[in-house]
Formats: structure tokens, sequence, C-alpha cells
């Protein structure tokens, strides 16, 4: 059975506000990373061959 692990962590967040700089990269790297998944998921499709077996 695998041991859980457990944080220490009181709270999240209470530091000073991201800068509109900031809040620019986060935006831009969401976009990014969504834009590669789904060409991931297309290249995927485009990949898989279709059922094409010839009748008997």
């Amino acid at each position: 059975m695998k041991k859980r692990v457990e944080l220490d962590v009181d709270f999240i967040g209470g530091g000073p506000m991201p800068t509109k700089e900031e809040f620019a990269a986060i935006s831009e790297y969401i976009k990014a990373s969504k834009a590669k998944r789904k060409l991931r998921t297309q290249r995927k499709a485009t990949r898989t061959k279709p059922n094409t077996k010839q009748p008997a």
C-alpha cells in the first residue's frame, strides 16, 4: 500500500497581486498550452488508421 504524503500548508496565496505583465505572461502560457494540446489531438486523430477490412 502506498504511504500518503501530507503537505504542511497553512494557506494558499496571501502574496502581492501579480503585475499586468505577469498576468499577460500567464495568459499567453495557457493559450500556448491549449493550442499545443489541440494540435497533439489533431495529429493523433490523423495517425490512426480507419478500419478498412475487406469483406471475405
